[in-house]
């Protein structure tokens, strides 16, 4: 069960922007990720490939807000607010991740969010 001081650790990670390691210092070597109904990305190599091939797809990190998140055993929920691209206004996205954590590493996750609702920063 992952205690509030790890999972604070690991948004402020996100948040720096440093997804990448993130996902390097807080994922198992055998987790599983999903985007929405996207297929499932299983270990941390295919995480992190997705992961670069999404900041490729937005040019770079975006800019990242926990609004809220809840621990309930090993279950965190976090949700994120993305402002996403180079250049004003930015592209906003308002998700929900669910992760299963095991320790103090997250072994499942899988993302939230309605692409239809992503929105330019107004």
């Amino acid at each position: 069960m992952p205690t509030e001081e790890r999972v604070r650790a690991f948004i402020a990670r996100v948040a720096a922007p440093d997804p990448l390691g993130a996902i390097r210092d807080f994922y198992h070597a055998d987790a599983t990720a999903q985007e929405n109904h996207g297929l499932m990305r299983e270990g941390i190599d295919a995480i992190i490939a997705g992961e670069n091939a999404a900041l490729a797809r937005m040019g770079g990190a975006p800019e990242a807000t926990c609004v809220r998140f809840s621990i309930t055993g090993d279950v965190v929920f976090i949700n994120w607010r993305f402002a996403m691209g180079p250049s004003e206004p930015k592209r906003i996205l308002d998700e929900i991740a669910m992760q299963v954590w095991d320790g103090d590493r997250i072994r499942q996750e899988r993302f939230y969010y309605d692409p239809a609702h992503i929105h330019p920063d107004v």
